[in-house]
């Protein structure tokens, strides 16, 4: 059975969200790296509250490697953009030439983040350990494995294919901002359960992760196109 209107427009609901919630911390990052990237790293003060202070360590971590942060993030902001974008069945259907242009710079962007994202997982120090430097590594690898089939059915005309392919690619991708209030709900709970960012951190990110390729599976498999030429829905 095919989705009603309300499980779309809720899911689209999500994407919005969640696509807001990546631009934003995309965005509060790049405020705080760029400075130092003009003037030079500067120690932050210490902060009275242990929370405060956590926090406060945790963008200290980026602010060690700010030109490879901003590598990520700056392609990142542009993949939150224009993700949901590409999957407007409007705009296509209106706009195709944008829609192919902008689907270039999108591939472009999340290439990007892919190649960074695996850079990141060897060269800085992970705030979860070796747990969250093993699921940035699969899924970035993942994600970039589905961008490569995603432009390799595309080429080929093989359309069904290649929404399948972006679908996967786009809700990894979009997964760093579920991930975002999980750590968040981890960071409000500390108290019972007792968790450590370094103990949680890779938890999170393997929750986050895993429920949207699950999500993209699960979308795939009910709005299976009929004919592979089909136009395709999110």
């Amino acid at each position: 059975m095919k989705p009603g209107i309300g499980i779309r427009r809720a899911l689209w609901s999500a994407i919005i969200f969640l696509a807001f919630v990546g631009s934003a911390v995309a965005v509060r990052r790049m405020a705080h790296l760029l400075p130092i990237l003009v003037s030079g790293y500067q120690p932050p003060s210490l902060a009275s509250n242990p929370v405060a202070a956590q926090f406060t360590a945790l963008d200290d971590l980026f602010a060690h490697y700010p030109v490879l942060t901003l590598v990520h993030i700056v392609p990142g902001l542009l993949f939150m953009i224009l993700g949901p974008l590409q999957f407007s069945s409007t705009i296509r259907a209106r706009h195709l030439r944008w829609h192919r242009l902008s689907g270039r710079i999108f591939i472009i962007c999340s290439v990007i983040i892919g190649l960074s994202a695996l850079v990141m997982s060897f060269a800085m120090p992970a705030i979860g350990g070796f747990n969250q430097a093993a699921a940035t590594t699969l899924f970035a690898s993942f994600f970039l494995i589905a961008l490569c089939k995603a432009f390799w059915h595309i080429r080929r005309r093989e359309i069904a294919l290649h929404r399948e392919w972006m679908i996967r690619a786009f809700s990894v991708g979009l997964a760093v901002a579920t991930i975002r209030p999980i750590i968040g709900i981890f960071f409000a709970t500390r108290r019972f359960s007792g968790l450590t960012p370094h103990e949680f951190f890779g938890v999170a990110f393997w929750i986050g992760f895993v429920l949207h390729l699950l999500a993209a599976e699960a979308w795939i498999h009910a709005t299976q196109p009929q004919h592979q030429a089909a136009p395709f829905p999110l």
